[in-house]
């Protein structure tokens, strides 16, 4: 990436409902995202097929997806939890780049949020393991997990929740120094 251009951010909803609380997250993160930076929607989830590593691996839908990865300094990935994972879209999706390494080496930023008490903790957890063997920068700071949503989140997608916005604007902003430290910091 050089110097000129913003850091790319793909955002990544793990739920396929137009209403998700895990979407509606993503965009409230998207407008507190600094100038320098752009943030761009992953919507393709229910078009990757099931994944088989015995297919042919040049499908559009999957070629897309591996671009949009490729091309983005930073991934955050917001999931609701289904059945104490994480939906099995999200999962297939993540399962397409296993061998290709888009991830890797990859900061990325790690949310689940449920009505739940729990917050998708399971999920989260899983989620975090998914992302730990494809290689990704991420510590201890890198996720959040959000609990009763519906009462930190209104149908209009702003956060209400005072305590909330601040968590997600640390995660953001803990993100986005994981990006420049990235560049900063010369290959061997």
């Amino acid at each position: 990436m050089s110097n000129s251009t913003a850091l790319r951010i793909l955002a990544i909803s793990g739920s396929l409902r137009s209403q998700s609380a895990n979407s509606l997250l993503l965009k409230a993160l998207s407008e507190m995202v600094p100038q320098l930076a752009t943030f761009t929607f992953y919507e393709g989830l229910e078009e990757l097929p099931p994944f088989n590593p015995d297919k042919p691996q040049d499908i559009p839908a999957v070629l897309h997806f591996r671009k949009l990865l490729s091309q983005s300094d930073a991934v955050i990935i917001s999931t609701p939890e289904y059945a104490f994972g994480v939906p099995g879209v999200l999962k297939n999706a993540l399962d397409w780049v296993v061998s290709t390494g888009e991830f890797n080496e990859k900061p990325v930023a790690a949310i689940s949020a449920s009505p739940l008490t729990s917050g998708g903790d399971k999920a989260l957890e899983s989620l975090l393991y998914t992302l730990t063997a494809l290689g990704t920068i991420k510590d201890e700071h890198s996720s959040l997990s959000i609990p009763a949503v519906k009462k930190k989140i209104n149908e209009s997608g702003e956060i209400t929740d005072e305590d909330t916005k601040k968590r997600l604007q640390l995660l953001l902003g803990r993100l986005l120094f994981s990006v420049q430290q990235r560049i900063d910091t010369p290959r061997a």
